[in-house]
Formats: C-alpha cells, structure tokens, sequence
C-alpha cells in the first residue's frame, strides 16, 4: 500500500468484488420471480439459464491473452468493468415474458465471462509484474482478499440492504414491493450506476502505461 498504484489497484478491486457478490447473490431469485407471473421455461428453470454464465466465463479466459497483449492491463481492466455496467444493466431491461426480454437476460449471462475473466486475470498478472519478488505471494493472497473476501462481504450487504427497499418474499418468490412498479428493474439499474461509477472512476485515478515487454509470460 506505500505504493500509490498498488493502493488504487487493491481498492478497485475490492469495488469489483462488490459486483461479483451481487451477480451472485441474486442473478438466480430475479429469474425466479417471474414464475410468479408467467410460466416461462425459463422463469421455472433459472439455475439453466444463470449456468452460461459459467460456460461463459471458460470461454472468455481464452481470449485474455489477446486482449492483454493487444490493449494492456488497463484497458482490460476497464473492458471488464464496462462489462459489469452490461451484466446489470441487461438484466434491468431482461425478463423471461417476451423474446427481447430473454435474448437480454441471456446477453447478461454471456457478458459476463468476460466481466469476471478479464479483471481477475489481468489484475492477477498486474500483482506478478508491480509487487516484489519477495512479496508476490502475499500480494496474490491480497488481491484475493480484497475481492473474495472484502469486497464480496461488503457487497452481500450492501445488495441485500438495496434488494430489500426495492423487493419483498411473496409466495416463496422475491418480487417487486407493491410501492415500486418495477421493483426488480431499479434496483439492477441501482446496480448498474455503482459499477459504471466505479468504471470512470477507475479511468481517470488509476495511471499505468503499457508495456508490452512486461507481457512476455502471456504468450506462453
């Protein structure tokens, strides 16, 4: 943390676990809430539809080799952030009752192999080239730390305490509260805001210049 970049780089990071708890948490309930109105395949089997997002995300990780050595760690660092405004925002305006609403859930699914990939390898291999030798371990068990451990704490209470103003158990389903028209809908905007927040934040305080040299391992 005596290092300016190494600071802002561990803090971002526990911003970005915040994201990975929400997607989590309640990617599965949303999905599910609207059997309560419709009897979409979908709606009734929403660990199917969330499981792209796991397909997804072992197809991304082939890419970020090329990614990195094409556009730095930066830039991936924030490709992936932009991707986690897609990830909410997409399923903001998703639902299973119209051919739209699906293709926009199933978008969300696909986007976010490279939302999770994209920041957690280059981040990892920003910690190998930036930390010394003698400390790469413990930066590696820190950079975990702050998006498994702390971020994705924070981030469980901090969804849970926007999903709770914004939607209520009804009939064994999370759904909208009667007061908020489209309940589930603010609260992936909600969502949505934080982590583009969190994206022009990233842009404008986080300063590293690429280096393609320091990329020689990616090849590999």
């Amino acid at each position: 943390f005596k290092s300016k970049t190494m600071a802002l780089f561990f803090i971002f990071s526990m911003l970005l676990g915040v994201s990975l708890q929400i997607t989590n948490g309640f990617a599965t309930p949303y999905i599910e809430s609207f059997s309560a109105t419709s009897d979409s395949w979908f709606a009734n089997n929403p660990t199917m539809l969330v499981s792209l997002s796991q397909i997804s995300e072992a197809l991304c990780i082939l890419l970020t080799s090329f990614f990195l050595l094409r556009f730095g760690i930066k830039k991936v660092m924030l490709i992936a952030m932009f991707a986690w405004v897609l990830r909410f925002g997409l399923f903001g305006v998703g639902s299973t009752e119209t051919i739209m609403g699906i293709a926009a859930l199933i978008c969300s699914c696909l986007v976010y192999g490279v939302a999770f990939d994209f920041f957690n390898v280059s981040g990892a291999m920003f910690v190998q080239q930036e930390a010394p030798k003698s400390m790469q371990g413990s930066a590696q068990g820190l950079f975990m730390l702050m998006t498994n451990g702390i971020g994705a704490s924070v981030g469980t209470y901090i969804a849970g305490k926007v999903v709770d103003h914004y939607c209520v158990w009804e009939g064994g389903h999370l759904v909208s509260r009667p007061e908020f028209t489209d309940g589930w809908q603010t609260t992936w905007f909600v969502f949505a805001g934080y982590a583009l927040v969190v994206a022009l934040a990233f842009l404008v305080m986080f300063k590293y210049k690429h280096d393609p040299n320091k990329l020689g391992d990616v090849r590999h």
